[in-house]
């Protein structure tokens, strides 16, 4: 049986990140998607296993030949995106596929899985939250953190077109809640 899809997408600083953890460690097959780059590798990261990693002109060419779902550059010819070969292979061999990706890229993906995938979008309970828990981390400067807020007001109008909104207001709580929506999900 192919697997289905699971596409979380949030602002920086939503939970995102520790939910998708706390998911994978639940025993519901989910098998996290591998993304493409064209950075360079870091420390013992590994081409096939933390990300595939391919020059900016690889990248290109792969943009050119519509092999990703989703892909953006980030900086000058530092891509990121989900190819979809890794994608069809790991669902035909019957995993439960966990994105973590910008808001753009969920609906792209969602949009070319219908409903075989389902989106979750991880908000903040708000804005000035948000801020506390970025000030909190200690590792942004305060420039990066107004333009990471900046960018959050955005993303939170995106929020609609995501199948479930789950507010993270309380850690454990919205922990329980996505396991309960993935399961009914998978379930179905």
């Amino acid at each position: 049986m192919e697997g289905k899809l699971i596409i979380f997408s949030a602002p920086s600083g939503s939970g995102k990140s520790t939910i998708i953890k706390y998911l994978l460690e639940q025993h519901l097959n989910l098998a996290f998607s591998i993304s493409a780059t064209s950075r360079p590798p870091r420390g013992e990261e590994k081409n096939g296993v933390d990300y595939y990693f391919l020059s900016p002109e690889e990248f290109r060419e792969k943009i050119a030949n519509n092999e990703f779902l989703e892909y953006e550059e980030v900086y000058a010819d530092r891509y990121y995106g989900t190819l979809k070969s890794s994608v069809e292979q790991q669902i035909k061999a019957g995993q439960n596929v966990v994105f973590d990706v910008d808001v753009v890229g969920g609906c792209n993906i969602k949009r070319a899985y219908g409903l075989q995938a389902l989106s979750i979008f991880i908000q903040p309970p708000s804005i000035e939250a948000l801020r506390n828990r970025l000030v909190g981390r200690g590792t942004d400067t305060a420039e990066v953190i107004e333009d990471r807020l900046a960018k959050a007001e955005y993303e939170l109008t995106f929020a609609p077109r995501f199948d479930k909104i789950i507010i993270n207001d309380d850690l454990h709580k919205a922990q329980e809640e996505a396991l309960q929506i993935i399961k009914d999900f998978l379930a179905q």
